[in-house]
């Protein structure tokens, strides 16, 4: 599926959890087979195709746009960071294709997937490098 700059429909294909972040503070007990990374508040991932950091984790400051992982709400209390255009990376395709907790309605994401915290913490702790997730 080709994606332009403010699409904020989610890619389809199969992918893999690259990282996955959590809020330490907010999230007790954090169980997964992958490497964990506690989110704090330096901490952001690029969305601006300008920067050669698109579609990376970057640490504040940081002159380009960014999508703040640190939040005061909880939908990134747990972060899968699915593969999608990290290698290569292309600008303006898109980036930061999470699976995140989901608001309490479940409104639409930017382009993520979204799921209730607890479903995200039973995931987090099934999941390993092989695993394939497929969006369709």
């Amino acid at each position: 599926m080709k994606r332009k700059e403010g699409d904020l429909t989610t890619p389809r294909g199969n992918f893999k959890i690259i990282n996955i972040f959590f809020r330490k503070d907010r999230v007790k007990n954090f169980k997964t087979k992958l490497k964990r990374i506690p989110i704090h508040k330096g901490l952001g991932w690029c969305d601006d195709p300008l920067s050669n950091k698109y579609n990376r984790l970057v640490r504040y400051p940081f002159k380009y746009s960014t999508e703040k992982l640190y939040r005061s709400d909880n939908i990134y209390d747990i972060i899968l960071v699915l593969n999608y255009n990290i290698k290569p990376t292309i600008k303006n395709k898109g980036s930061a294709i999470f699976i995140h907790v989901a608001k309490k309605k479940f409104s639409p994401t930017k382009g993520c997937v979204a799921i209730m915290k607890k479903e995200l913490r039973k995931l987090s702790s099934l999941v390993t490098k092989e695993t394939i997730v497929r969006i369709i």
